[in-house]
């Protein structure tokens, strides 16, 4: 397969070239000005991020992609399907005003937010998953699976699942309905590495499926009869007990997200921006974010997901680590792979490999960057 083309700027402004207009000239040079968007209803897939999380993709960033499809003729929704945990991202009521709450009105923005998969979670259309080895189909929120082009709007950070969290992650995962976030986190069950458990019962209050329990020497002990796999006890475990599935977990929801991804993209105009800045250590469903682990590098942009997700981890792997974060807790050596670092239970690899086999694009890239 050949090179895709992923474009980027870094985030360097002067007074006559503001870091918007830099975005706009982003998008118009990797081909987004040059879709399909005429009378389309089109997805601008987000993650609307827990309130206190403030890692998540700023608004005005949002309001120059609507602006460029409105431009196109196209009808702009920003969108973001309902969690499994018990957050204020569990139902499109509380989902809303999160989304409010981080600064993703219509104002900010020039388009409302349009909860996928509806009130409940329930809201899903089962879309055909051409090529896959995990699922026959997908459960898609309605609001994506109904959209007539997609674009993603991914934050580029760790994720203690899959490794990192873009592009393919941002669809894949981020526009399942809640039964279909359940199927890619069954394989998922979490472990408690007793030594090193302290009986915070942290935990214990953030499990959603009311799956842990503290023992009688005030250990952590998990039901995996009720527990979904979201990963929450590893997010908030301040003392590495709780764990991600150690083995196959980690590549067997990577490629079921890459074959969600498939059956979202496939047959529509699609194009995705990675902002790799504030690249915390793990996801942003989570109410804190940690330290970013390297510097802010810039914003990317390509039409191939696979090719953008590539270059953005080779671009935080060529970034010099800053000392005091996740990434330095445990001995680093100052270069190479930062996500697996941080995450040892995952190899992001996979999801990337799959996403080839599925036709979604290609690991191999040509990175231009585009001058402000």
């Amino acid at each position: 397969m050949k090179k895709s083309a992923v474009h980027w700027i870094d985030l360097r402004t002067n007074p006559t070239m503001t870091i918007l207009k830099k975005l706009d000239r982003l998008l118009r040079a990797a081909g987004a000005a040059d879709l399909d968007l005429a009378e389309k209803y089109t997805a601008l897939k987000i993650h609307l991020g827990e309130p206190g999380n403030m890692a998540t993709i700023r608004s005005p960033y949002v309001a120059v992609v609507s602006s460029l499809v409105r431009e196109l003729g196209g009808k702009p929704f920003l969108t973001d399907a309902n969690t499994l945990y018990s957050g204020r991202r569990h139902n499109a009521y509380d989902h809303l005003r999160a989304g409010y709450a981080n600064g993703y009105s219509y104002d900010a923005t020039g388009c409302d937010i349009v909860i996928a998969d509806g009130l409940k979670g329930n809201d899903y259309v089962d879309v055909p998953v051409v090529g896959g080895i995990h699922c026959a189909f997908a459960r898609i929120g309605s609001a994506v699976a109904e959209a007539d082009a997609v674009i993603s709007l991914n934050h580029f950070k760790g994720h203690e699942l899959t490794g990192f969290g873009g592009a393919l992650k941002n669809l894949g995962m981020g526009a399942a309905s809640r039964s279909g976030k359940k199927f890619l986190h069954e394989v998922s069950h979490p472990t408690i590495h007793r030594e090193n458990c302290t009986g915070c019962g942290l935990c214990v209050k953030n499990c959603a499926s009311k799956a842990i329990v503290l023992d009688g020497e005030r250990k952590a002990v998990i039901d995996h009869d009720l527990c979904v796999g979201c990963c929450q006890c590893v997010a908030v475990c301040q003392f590495s007990a709780a764990r991600a599935s150690e083995g196959s977990a980690s590549r067997v929801c990577s490629e079921r997200i890459a074959e969600y991804t498939e059956a979202i993209l496939r047959g529509k105009p699609h194009f995705h921006v990675n902002f790799v800045m504030n690249v915390s250590p793990n996801c942003d469903c989570w109410a804190n974010n940690d330290a970013p682990v390297v510097a802010d590098i810039g914003i990317f942009a390509s039409a191939d997901p696979v090719a953008l997700d590539q270059a953005c981890v080779d671009a935080v792997n060529a970034a010099p680590a800053i000392a005091g974060t996740a990434l330095t807790d445990r001995a680093y050596g100052g270069v190479g792979e930062k996500f697996g670092h941080i995450h040892p239970d995952t190899d992001w690899s996979f999801g990337l490999d799959h996403a080839v086999r599925l036709g979604l694009g290609s690991r191999e890239y040509e990175l231009v960057k585009v001058q402000g």
